[in-house]
């Protein structure tokens, strides 16, 4: 996190880019700053030289290929405004939500917090071209729309920003500024080379500068070149970082003629994201590496450091390009062999995420699927649902996740935990095959266990199989000493289910005094709230209303959202006549209901009734009918849910002898409207809202015009002007 947030050190002897500083300065009526051009121009530098001489706040976050997920990339944002100014608890309770969303929730928080800032502050994004996640890039968007009067948002890359760049032109609120502005000027050449203890004549400085027609970088690569003892009529690349061109070069010019021991250590030591004494030490296996790095970085301009203590570096991102594909070219077989090196550094070292990314660059597939193992649940508690769904979908695509029952469990657990359904099935598929019920393999306490978990959270073959399944789940779990008490939970729901109340009611408790910390800020609240339904049913309100409360604030330390909570909340606030709570847990209800799907039947049937009898309590008849026909088609795809197909049975007699009309409004929309209404609050078209969501333009824009109907509007803004209004979106 500190490496990311820091501002990137000016070093000394750079060039100083003060007129594009003062233009900068002096322009701040334009809130959006994009810095565009190619590699080596100085884009970072120079907005760090404006950050050390402006006098105003500046919080900067440097992006990479890791940070394709919103609310990692989010997180990052959310922190270096926090720094400046606190952002307040709600936007990190977003961010950490599993579940929240990040156009209708997350967005909306942080871009309140920036815009009520009471301190100018600029919020520099470095490196956006290397996002190509849509959420992010969308996210970025939204955001530029919340700058405050006097502070900037500065997006900087290779490529166009995320933005709405012609309406932002219109409305002349963005400074662009581009490869023509950062080419150095002759006179700034000339302080380049003097900086790079180069001499020259004035006439050598004119061709030079003309060859490399300004471009910092190869300015500075012809400087390197000259001093290694190279002939001036060779010491420049052109055409403004040309990949193949620079590629030659380096090849030809500048590695031929550095020291073999140089040219061994940078190509070799291109494979690190980021690189320190000791990792180039176990990497290379070979002595002195440590003090080779420290030579470097004092040397030449190639090292970028990344902490003030001068430990950490990385290459500039270009050099690091070229030193790659000169690796490539001579020793494509060391690649891998150095990557699992760096990754056996990383796991020795405490940080076994790093370790992952260079198993992944290595294409070693047995290691990535182990460290997976270990690290999806925490990233799942991080809320780093598409960094999970990368792992996962690299481990699918190299058959990684059949051969290893652990990883399959985890895909298939954390899939349904937000409302993938189909991809949660296949992987449950998986967990069950035949071949891992061979007692010839070697055994795995834990992952039978927790096999065993997700038949009974599934409930594929009924109620009295998953009374079993949690049995095996709570035996297995206690033979390996594991705590994890959605085992509990799972027989307390399927005693439920079986007609045994009491039972249930017992195991629940057991539950509760054991505590436990796998998994368990969701699944203790859920257990409290299944308490306080058991008082219901028994009429003791007293009871039910503190586990409904004991929920809650489990849910709030774990800045996590239980549908069932929200459920359980209006049943409660509606018994001691409370009807504006009843309503705001509604309204929160509805928000979480599309990724409690039919994967967790009971959760999903139970929390649905529940709801249906609030909305009735309310004479919402469309409301409650429009969850009845969800019920029903859950049960449809899990019929045998015992007893909780007979309350359904009540319930929908009741709702058929309702003679009332049943006016469509907000309450009555679908779990598919609901997916769809968050995008609606984002700068996506519906083509690009459909191939976001794997829908088709059609079935977005058919959906939205449902939208409109029931919440009374008449375009997409007064959609989610109202929306937020009702508190469906956030902002």
């Amino acid at each position: 996190m500190a490496s990311k947030l820091r501002r990137p050190v000016v070093r000394p002897g750079t060039v100083p880019r003060r007129s594009l500083i003062d233009r900068l300065a002096q322009d701040d009526l334009r809130p959006i700053v994009s810095v565009v051009a190619p590699s080596g121009y100085g884009k970072t530098t120079l907005l760090s030289q404006w950050a050390g001489r402006n006098g105003q706040s500046f919080a900067w976050v440097s992006l990479d290929e890791r940070d394709n997920d919103p609310k990692v990339m989010l997180s990052y944002v959310a922190a270096a405004l926090d720094a400046v100014q606190p952002v307040g608890e709600r936007v990190f309770e977003a961010l950490a939500s599993p579940v929240g969303s990040v156009p209708g929730s997350v967005v909306p928080r942080l871009g309140s917090a920036f815009w009520s800032m009471t301190s100018p502050v600029v919020l520099v994004v470095d490196d956006v071209h290397l996002l190509h996640n849509t959420e992010c890039r969308e996210a970025l968007s939204m955001l530029a729309d919340h700058v405050p009067a006097g502070s900037r948002l500065v997006l900087a890359g290779r490529d166009e920003p995320p933005l709405r760049i012609a309406r932002l032109r219109a409305e002349g609120r963005l400074l662009e500024i581009g490869p023509g502005d950062l080419s150095l000027s002759l006179e700034d050449a000339a302080v380049l080379l003097r900086a790079a203890e180069v001499t020259l004549s004035g006439d050598d400085v004119v061709a030079l500068h003309r060859r490399t027609e300004g471009w910092a970088a190869g300015l500075y690569l012809a400087a390197l070149y000259l001093k290694e003892g190279g002939p001036l009529g060779a010491a420049a690349v052109s055409f403004g970082g040309d990949n193949r061109l620079v590629s030659e070069y380096m090849e030809a010019e500048f590695l031929a003629r550095i020291s073999a021991r140089h040219r061994v250590f940078l190509t070799r030591t291109a494979v690190l994201e980021r690189m320190c004494g000791s990792l180039c030490e176990a990497m290379l296996e070979q002595p002195g590496s440590a003090a080779t790095l420290t030579e470097l970085a004092h040397s030449n301009l190639l090292l970028v450091p990344l902490d003030r203590r001068s430990q950490w570096y990385r290459y500039h991102h270009l050099f690091r390009d070229m030193l790659l594909a000169e690796l490539e070219r001579l020793e494509p077989g060391l690649l891998p062999v150095l990557r699992r090196r760096a990754a056996g550094w990383c796991l020795a070292n405490g940080r076994p995420e790093e370790a992952l990314e260079y198993s992944i660059a290595a294409e070693d597939v047995d290691e990535v699927a182990r460290l997976v193992e270990t690290l999806a649940w925490p990233a799942f508690r991080q809320a780093r649902l598409t960094t999970l769904q990368r792992w996962f979908g690299w481990l699918d695509a190299r058959g990684g996740i059949e051969p290893h029952r652990m990883v399959a469990v985890w895909a298939s657990l954390l899939a349904a935990t937000v409302g993938r359904s189909a991809e949660a099935e296949r992987w449950a598929d998986v967990v069950d095959r035949p071949e891992f019920r061979d007692e010839t393999r070697p055994d795995d306490p834990g992952a039978e266990a927790w096999a065993a978990v997700l038949r009974a959270l599934l409930c594929r073959r009924g109620v009295k199989q998953m009374l079993a399944d949690a049995d095996e789940a709570v035996r297995r779990f206690a033979a390996a000493g594991i705590a994890a008490p959605v085992a509990g939970t799972c027989r307390g729901l399927a005693l439920i289910l079986s007609g045994d109340p009491q039972g249930a009611d017992t195991c629940f408790e057991e539950v509760l005094s054991g505590g436990g910390d796998i998994g368990a800020p969701d699944v203790l609240a859920d257990t409290l709230c299944e308490r306080s339904l058991l008082a219901i049913a028994r009429g003791d309100w007293n009871s039910a209303e503190a586990f409904a409360s004991q929920a809650r604030i489990r849910e709030r330390q774990a800045g996590i959202q239980e549908m069932l909570v929200c459920a359980v909340q209006a049943r409660v606030a509606l018994h001691r006549g409370d009807v504006a709570a009843a309503r705001r847990e509604l309204v929160s209800a509805q928000r979480l209901r599309p990724v409690l799907t039919y994967v967790f039947p009971h959760l999903a049937v139970q929390a649905r009734l529940e709801l249906i009898r609030a909305y009735l309590a309310l004479a919402d008849m469309a409301g409650a009918r429009v969850l009845m026909l969800e019920v029903d088609e859950i049960l449809e795809r899990r019929p045998d849910l015992g007893t909780l197909v007979g309350e359904a049975g009540a319930l929908r007699a009741r709702l058929s002898a309702e003679r009332a009309p049943a006016a469509a409004g907000a309450s009555s929309l679908t779990a598919a409207e609901l997916r769809v209404l968050p995008m609606l609050a984002t700068h996506m078209s519906f083509p690009e809202i459909g191939t976001e969501m794997f829908l088709s333009p059609h079935t977005v824009k058919s959906q939205a015009m449902s939208i409109y109907r029931k919440l009374s509007a008449s375009s997409r803004h007064q959609a989610v002007t109202r929306s937020r209004e009702l508190g469906l979106l956030e902002g």
